[in-house]
């Protein structure tokens, strides 16, 4: 399931122009959906020649599903009453810069069908089980924010994006490259699934008072501030480890250790949340936390690639 993120308070005015859209996509969930689809063709590198038709396919009907789910959400929140001009962390194309809910609703399922024409696609060159799959993924993606009991309102929204956002896409990714799947991309999908999570998380932590207002029962407020600041700690140290686990029982390359780059960003991320109440102070660590997740991202598909390129 894409990684939406939501919103708290400050007040900015933009201007009425191409950026209005780009904000829409809130552009910087978008590696959410690129860092999975270039680890699950990356590891298929071993076992078969790429197919870079699928691998493009992929990637921009993962990007889709990201934008609309992200379009649901500003529509939903919005619709609630959660939104405001005064919010942070939101795209604000509907309550900033006058576009209709209408227009984003539209948007958003146009995407959708955009991503269901490319899946036709690679379920033509792979398998007709991925039709299913990628149906649930959408509806993931929708009932975030959607639907009468939405996944967003609910403590399980790390796990869902997590499993959907990082395991799923990574074992279809390598799936439509070599139409099997082995232990080693359920493996190392673990650390990125936790990342996903992370960003969720994050975001919940910053919006934990107005959460809790509106009703919502996310993970964050039943563990309490401080202890979901524990928590986003311990998934950046087991996503750590679990690479060394990884190198140590031979499953990937000691290459993939240039993650531990990533280290200080997560530092940043986790002590940025540190003593703070305010929103709009949090917003470092949250830009920090979805950028850990980027920079660890990237770093294992280059290790992985110079494992495979050194051979």
């Amino acid at each position: 399931m894409p990684t939406p993120v939501r919103s708290n308070t400050q007040t900015v005015h933009y201007k009425r122009d191409w950026r209005v859209w780009w904000r829409l996509l809130r552009p910087h969930t978008l590696t959410a959906a690129f860092v999975p689809v270039s680890i699950g063709t990356v590891l298929a590198v071993d076992e078969t020649p790429i197919h870079f038709p699928l691998f493009f396919a992929m990637l921009v009907a993962s990007l889709f599903i990201q934008a609309a789910t992200n379009m649901f959400n500003e529509y939903y929140d919005y619709k609630r009453g959660l939104d405001t001009p005064e919010s942070v962390g939101i795209g604000g194309a509907i309550v900033r810069d006058g576009i209709s809910p209408k227009t984003v609703l539209l948007l958003a399922w146009s995407f959708f069908a955009i991503a269901m024409l490319l899946g036709v696609y690679i379920c033509i060159n792979s398998s007709w089980w991925l039709a299913v799959i990628g149906t649930i993924c959408m509806a993931a993606g929708y009932f975030y924010t959607g639907g009468p009991v939405p996944i967003a309102y609910t403590p399980f929204g790390e796990l869902a994006a997590g499993f959907f956002m990082g395991l799923t896409i990574i074992l279809i990714s390598f799936f439509i490259q070599t139409g099997t799947i082995t232990s080693t991309p359920i493996l190392v999908s673990v650390p990125i699934s936790i990342l996903v999570g992370a960003i969720l998380l994050a975001n919940n932590i910053r919006d934990l008072e107005g959460d809790k207002k509106s009703g919502r029962k996310t993970l964050a407020i039943l563990l309490g501030r401080k202890r979901a600041i524990s928590l986003l700690g311990g998934m950046f140290v087991v996503s750590f480890l679990w690479i060394v686990l990884l190198v140590f029982t031979d499953t990937i390359s000691p290459w993939t250790l240039l993650v531990f780059f990533s280290v200080p960003k997560a530092w940043q991320a986790t002590k940025g949340f540190i003593g703070k109440t305010k929103p709009i102070d949090m917003m470092p660590a949250m830009k920090a936390t979805a950028q850990t997740n980027t920079q660890f991202g990237f770093l294992l598909v280059i290790g992985l690639f110079i494992h495979y390129w050194m051979q």
